[in-house]
């Protein structure tokens, strides 16, 4: 059997890198990226305003707080796609088995190049080709699996290059807290703690009957990440996993029919990018987050695949009603909607019967917007 090199690349700051790349008056300045009011939430920090402890996810007044003299930029998502796409050109030039897991952040499985090139030249390559392209710095971390490439990948940052071969791997993760693993956060993270298991080599030594009465059905995959073992294949060919659109509220709201109004250009926007991507969702995800910042999804799956706005728009309503009844007088500060689960060409293809009247409309649409800017057109209210 062929030894496995995976590897995986996180560019550096994304979002913020871009706008420091466009705009080089901000480079060595604090750029926060995210919502454009206090009531937003931070998307992006750069490394400089990293230092006064702003992170992705904080919300905007706080991180206004702790950096007020920093600048504070709107999300251009438009623009940071056409970075993204860029820069999985250059993973193709590597291997065609890519997994992507966000516009910034990818796995490549580079074995079949394993016996040709040595590990660091290729992850050297790599950054080389994303540098030379985007003038952006990415950090890539190279193993034996996925598991290891990503930790050697947050062990490089930023703009870092780390291979863990495999006679190194329990050297290096022994010492890592629990928490380096997938699946285990903060609060898991502090309840393993109370039994002693602290390490990852805590957790690869721990009795079994005790692995079994933490994680349940889950102890033997557990305990074998801890030891190193992935053998997760990189999947999906490159597209992403998952798109989304979302907006944050001035202020908080409770009524169905503003919320229904907020959702509505949201819904039209995600329909746009998922044809723009040649995607077809199986599962629409409704995104919300209450005043309180407690984060909820709903999500409804259907068949057969589509990216139409008039499947599409009524899903997203009724999620939304349907969690609002649920949960009367609750205020939301965010809501948003996404698609996921894309179907395949084959998967395409049993379904394929020709332009529908409605994929007529929507293309036509498309066009008209692509032309005259975004808000030339509208759905009509039903």
């Amino acid at each position: 059997m062929n030894p496995r090199l995976v590897a995986h690349v996180d560019m550096d700051a994304f979002y913020a890198a871009v706008e420091q790349h466009d705009n080089p008056q901000l480079n060595g300045r604090a750029v926060i990226v995210g919502g454009p009011s206090r009531r937003g939430v931070v998307c992006a920090a750069s490394y400089e305003a990293r230092r006064f402890g702003v992170h992705s996810a904080m919300p905007t007044y706080e991180a206004q707080r702790r950096c007020p003299d920093g600048v504070y930029l709107p999300v251009r998502m438009s623009r940071y796609r056409e970075i993204s796409s860029v820069v999985f050109d250059c993973f193709r030039e590597f291997t065609p088995c890519i997994e992507g897991l966000s516009l910034d952040e990818a796995f490549l499985d580079l074995s079949d190049s394993l016996q040709a090139h040595d590990p660091l030249m290729l992850g050297r390559r790599i950054k080389q080709r994303i540098r030379a392209r985007t003038g952006l710095a990415a950090s890539v971390g190279l193993g034996p699996n996925k598991l290891v490439a990503k930790i050697a990948c947050e062990r490089s940052k930023p703009d870092g290059l780390l291979y863990i071969p495999l006679e190194r791997v329990r050297e290096n993760l022994d010492p890592l807290p629990v928490t380096a693993l997938w699946g285990i956060g903060p609060r898991s993270g502090a309840q393993l703690q109370q039994t002693g298991i602290r390490t990852l080599r805590d957790l690869r030594l721990a009795p079994e009957q005790l692995v079994q009465a933490l994680f349940g059905n889950q102890s033997r995959f557990f305990q074998l990440l801890a030891s190193g073992h992935d053998e997760r294949a990189v999947g999906g060919n490159g597209r992403e996993r998952s798109v989304s659109h979302e907006t944050t509220f001035e202020r908080d709201l409770t009524d169905l029919q503003t919320l229904t109004h907020e959702l509505r250009p949201l819904t039209e926007g995600l329909c746009t990018n998922l044809r723009r991507h040649d995607l077809q969702p199986n599962t629409l995800v409704l995104k919300l987050r209450t005043a309180d910042f407690r984060r909820h999804t709903r999500q409804r799956r259907f068949t057969p695949p589509d990216n139409s706005f008039a499947v599409l728009w009524p899903l997203a309503k009724t999620l939304l009603s349907d969690w609002l009844r649920e949960n009367p007088g609750r205020a939301l500060r965010l809501i948003g909607v996404g698609a996921r689960d894309f179907a395949t060409i084959d998967q395409l293809a049993l379904f394929e019967d020709g332009l529908t009247r409605n994929h007529r409309l929507d293309a036509t649409a498309d066009a008209v917007r692509e032309r005259f800017g975004e808000h030339a057109l509208r759905h009509g209210m039903p």
